[in-house]
């Protein structure tokens, strides 16, 4: 049976290779677990006044609660979750990974107080660990290299999709029910995907895309390396290291940003509940997929030809959304804003494809779910655990001295980080040529 099970498999990723309709329906089906991946970590941004008000924490808590809570198992998890990915059935960890964290998600509704909360919001890291680095895998063997950059991009519409309907669901239950049936409702409905998820989506021969035209795949598959093997093959390639860190610095901006701007539209804005979930949701929808699409769109099409694009264009990207961002900030016209923030909402988002994909490339096949983890472990844990952190610690510090304006100062600060996302990437655009794994 399991030979037959594992026949199946290889034959569906050979298809799919060949232009088969089944990899857009793997496609669609890890969009919709990115999705709920999002949708489960993202909501708790806008049920924070809610929350705030009736457990009494500052901005500070929310922070740590958002970033630290959460970041903590999900980055270190990641690794060897990953490691075990590259040995094992990549959709069954999914799976599992999936129906953790709606589990956990569910319990964050019924929290009682700050560790409470803050202890369901580190279960739901656990599950999370387990269910992004898998996701680039599969993508990479069941797209060929030429559309991988683009494949992954429009797999990452799971962030803005995830963010849009945990804002507007979370805000929209939260204004009628409370913030804890919110939590509830959308855990219940990831746990009730989980099982149609594994069932639709198939595990692919590792590598089987990347094989030049002709050859002939091994009659065995080859031996996942050790984990030492994978460090020995990544960490000296300079470009890991500057795309790593410079997603990261963007991710403390766009994380940070992402999870208190809804703060920011109540205190300096004046927006009600239901306004801010409406409003802000809109704008992830719109701005976040079509950002993402054109940063897979500039990759494919320009990273052919010069693999430095993979870096430089989401590093225009960066210096392009700050002054966007500080524009918005400080309108009059609530319509002006709105799409003033459709800008850089989409340009802080058109890194994913182009980096990820040229995270892939940087180890062959047998390493990349490692490799993805390894990066997202640095991404994460900068780009989550510090910035939410960052944004309410800074918040509450100016208080003093900016009272309910202090959310927009520390966010002035905050997106000082784009500068130093795109220098990074600047300067890995100019290794990704010599790292690159053929």
């Amino acid at each position: 049976m399991r030979r037959a099970s594992m026949s199946e498999d290889v034959n569906k990723a050979e298809t799919a290779g060949r232009g088969g309709r089944y990899r857009y329906v793997v496609l669609a089906m890890l969009i919709l677990a990115y999705t709920f991946n999002f949708l489960d970590r993202q909501i708790l941004g806008i049920l924070a006044g809610s929350i705030k008000a009736e457990l009494h924490l500052t901005d500070t808590q929310l922070g740590l609660m958002g970033g630290v809570a959460f970041a903590a198992l999900y980055t270190t998890l990641g690794v060897p979750l990953a490691w075990l990915a590259d040995r094992v059935s990549r959709t069954w960890i999914m799976t599992v990974a999936l129906t953790v964290w709606s589990g956990f998600t569910v319990v964050c509704g019924l929290a009682g107080g700050f560790w409470s909360l803050f202890l369901a919001r580190m279960g739901v890291g656990v599950g999370e660990a387990g269910g992004v680095a898998p996701a680039y895998s599969l993508i990479a063997d069941y797209f060929p290299k030429e559309q991988r950059a683009r494949a992954l991009a429009v797999y990452s519409f799971g962030i803005p999709l995830g963010t849009a309907l945990g804002v507007l669901f979370g805000g929209l239950i939260a204004a009628y029910v409370d913030w804890r049936f919110a939590f509830i409702a959308v855990g219940l409905a990831g746990v009730a995907f989980a099982p149609i998820f594994k069932w639709v989506v198939k595990d692919p021969v590792r590598g089987g895309l990347d094989r030049a035209p002709g050859e002939v795949a091994p009659a065995e598959p080859p031996k996942a390396p050790a984990f030492g093997q994978v460090l020995a093959t990544v960490m000296p390639k300079p470009s890991f290291w500057l795309l790593s860190f410079g997603a990261a610095c963007s991710s403390i901006c766009g994380y940070g940003v992402a999870f208190w701007l809804p703060t920011f539209f109540q205190r300096s804005f004046g927006l009600s509940l239901t306004d801010r979930a409406l409003y802000y949701s809109a704008l992830s929808l719109f701005g976040g997929v079509a950002g993402i699409w054109l940063g897979g769109v500039l990759a494919d099409r320009f990273g052919a030809k010069n693999k430095a694009a993979y870096a430089l264009a989401p590093a225009i990207c960066f210096l392009v959304a700050l002054p966007c961002f500080l524009l918005a900030m400080n309108v009059q016209s609530m319509v002006v804003a709105f799409l003033l923030f459709l800008i850089p909402t989409g340009l802080n988002l058109a890194w994913l494809g182009p980096v990820v994909a040229a995270v892939q490339h940087l180890a062959p096949p047998s390493m990349r779910t490692t490799t993805s983890a390894l990066f997202l472990l640095i991404n994460n844990l900068l780009g989550l655990a510090v910035g939410l952190w960052f944004f309410g610690y800074v918040s509450d510090l100016l208080t003093p001295r900016y009272g309910a304006e202090s959310m927009r100062y520390a966010i002035y600060y905050g997106l000082s980080f784009y500068v130093v996302a795109a220098v990074l990437l600047i300067l890995a655009s100019r290794r990704l040529s010599k790292d690159w794994a053929e």
